[in-house]
Parts: C-alpha cells; structure tokens; sequence
C-alpha cells in the first residue's frame, strides 16, 4: 500500500479552500492508502504566534480534521511537533539545500513581497521542512494544491540529491496526487485569487461559519457592473464566482447562471444568494459535527496521542537508517 503525506497549517479555522482542495481528498485517500495526516504547527512559526494561539489553533484544526471526515482509525492523524524526528531530518537536508535555489521559491518570493519586515529563515527554508514532512514517512503521493506543486518538485530534488550525495537510493520520489481527476484550486471572495486565512476574513468561508456569517461574506465578494456584449469572457472577480459555483452547486444551478451571463441577464445578487445557500448546505453536517467534537477533549486527547505514536513509529526507523547513512555512530 503505497503512503500518502500532507498538512494543513495551524494558523486558524479551516476554509472551502481548505476542504474541497485538501480534506475532501484525504477523506477519499484513508481508505485506499498509508495515510499521515498532520497539523503543521512547525510551519505556523514563521508568522509568529503566541502560545495561547499556536494552542488553540491547533485544537481548531484537529476538530476540523476529525469533524470533516478524517477517521482516527483509517488514517494518521498527528501534530507536527510531536514527532521531533521531523525537525532532525529538517535539518540533515538543509545541510545539502542552497541559497540560490531556496531564494528562487515562488512562495517566497511572494512572501518577501507581502511581509518585508518578516523575512525569516524558516520562509526560506520552508520547502526543506515541507520536503521533510514527505520524506520521513517515505510517501510517493501527496495530495498538494497546485501553489505547493513547486514545493513537491524541490522535495524530490531534495530527496534525490540525499540519495546521490551519499550513493544509496533510499528516498522515493514524492508525486502530487489527487483522489479527484486533477489538483484543486478553490478562489477567494475577493477576487483576487485563491481562498485563504492570510488574505483576510472577507476572503474565506470557514467550515464553522453560521449560515447569517456565510449569506454576508458572500453577499460583499467583489463583482462588476456586468457583461457589456453576449458571451464576453468573465474578469477574475466574476471568474472566481462561477468557479466558485462549479465547487458548490449543480450543473443545472451553474449552467443557469452562465447562460444567463452569457445572454447578459445576469444579475449578480441572485448568483451569490444561491451561491450562499448552496455553501451553507455544503457545511451544515461539519458545522454540527464541530460543535460536538469540540466538547469532547478527552476524545481529541486520546486521538493526538496515538497519532504521535504511529507517525513516530515510521519517523523513528527513517531517522535510524538515515543515521547509518550519513555515517552517524553510536560508542
């Protein structure tokens, strides 16, 4: 049985994003697959959190997990720091990373970009502590949205030059892998891009949101005075809303208000009403089960512990032989 690898930062509440581009999939993938499902609270510490929210957040994310689907018994479900063999490996393979290649990271171009005041080694580095998060369970699939997809080719470079640098071939090659015919990207309601907890509350639909909260968020998404001839192509804010509608709705719902685009009768406020509708039924079941499972912290307790114990059993016997690879000796 081949294994599968991915997480989801611990950075706050999870989003459409995060369910149809990554949980929907892991749901799929535990029962067909070696399953290491983690909440990477390792890779929130380059936004520098305060304990009390690091803490939270990753409570937060471990419901939601559990609450979308992901089961306990099928699949390994653990915290990151946990599993300390993680940051070990970390740091064998920044041994062996370079400058030029890590500064030449799309996502962290964009970072410096965004944050100048925050240009931290952990963003450089992030793609080797991702790389690491892959190949310490050995995982040949992983299950990544298409802006990681740069991520999951420099772990296999990564990997490869390990295997080359010491002439053994001992970590395979990772590859993006979906449950579903290919890599998913849920928009914002900005506009502006992807859905996500960096771009601002007015951008994401959490899992947890209420129905009231949902109907306004999509309500204020961005939109324009609408098409000026027949069948003209959408602009990128109208785009992420049809696109939006392929994810949520049905065929006949999306169609509906395509055609009426393209015959420039649409008229935006009904396609979000629908739009949110279609959204708050979607969640309505891992809304309920959210609420239930945040109350059972015995539950979460016993579910954190053994997943550290399973992902340390197969980090425990890679950081061995990684050892006895490199040349480390025990007197």
């Amino acid at each position: 049985m081949e294994t599968v690898v991915s997480g989801i930062r611990s950075t706050g509440k999870l989003h459409l994003g995060n369910y149809y581009g990554a949980i929907q999939n892991f749901v799929k993938m535990q029962n067909e697959y070696n399953c290491y499902f983690f909440i990477a609270d390792l890779h929130s510490l380059t936004t520098h959190p305060t304990p009390a929210n690091l803490h939270d957040n990753v409570k937060t994310v471990l419901i939601e997990y559990l609450a979308a689907g992901i089961d306990p018994d099928k699949a390994t479900i653990y915290v990151q720091s946990d599993v300390p063999e993680i940051s070990e490996l970390y740091l064998y393979l920044n041994m062996n990373a370079y400058m030029g290649e890590l500064e030449r990271s799309t996502s962290f171009k964009d970072k410096v970009r965004a944050n100048p005041d925050n240009v931290n080694a952990g963003l450089l580095t992030y793609p080797v502590l991702m790389a690491a998060d892959i190949l310490i369970h050995k995982a040949t699939k992983v299950p990544v949205g298409k802006d990681q997809e740069q991520h999951l080719e420099m772990a296999r470079t990564f990997g490869n030059r390990f295997n080359r640098l010491y002439n053994h071939d001992y970590f395979p090659e990772p590859y993006a892998f979906s449950a579903g015919e290919s890599l998913v990207k849920i928009p914002g309601l900005d506009g502006k891009g992807k859905m996500g907890k960096s771009e601002g509350e007015a951008n994401a639909v959490y899992l947890s949101d209420a129905p009231e909260v949902i109907r306004k968020k999509v309500m204020r998404a961005v939109t324009d005075g609408g098409p000026l001839i027949e069948n003209q192509v959408k602009p990128a804010e109208i785009e992420n809303l049809f696109d939006l509608l392929k994810f949520l709705s049905t065929p006949d719902t999306y169609n509906h208000f395509n055609d009426l685009y393209n015959s420039m009768q649409i008229r935006y406020g009904d396609l979000k009403k629908q739009l949110a509708e279609d959204m708050i039924i979607a969640t309505a079941p891992i809304r309920d089960r959210i609420n239930d499972i945040a109350n059972d912290s015995e539950f979460l307790r016993k579910v954190a512990a053994q997943g550290a114990d399973k992902a340390r059993e197969s980090a425990t016997r890679t950081i061995r032989e990684v050892r006895e690879i490199i040349g480390f000796m025990k007197f």
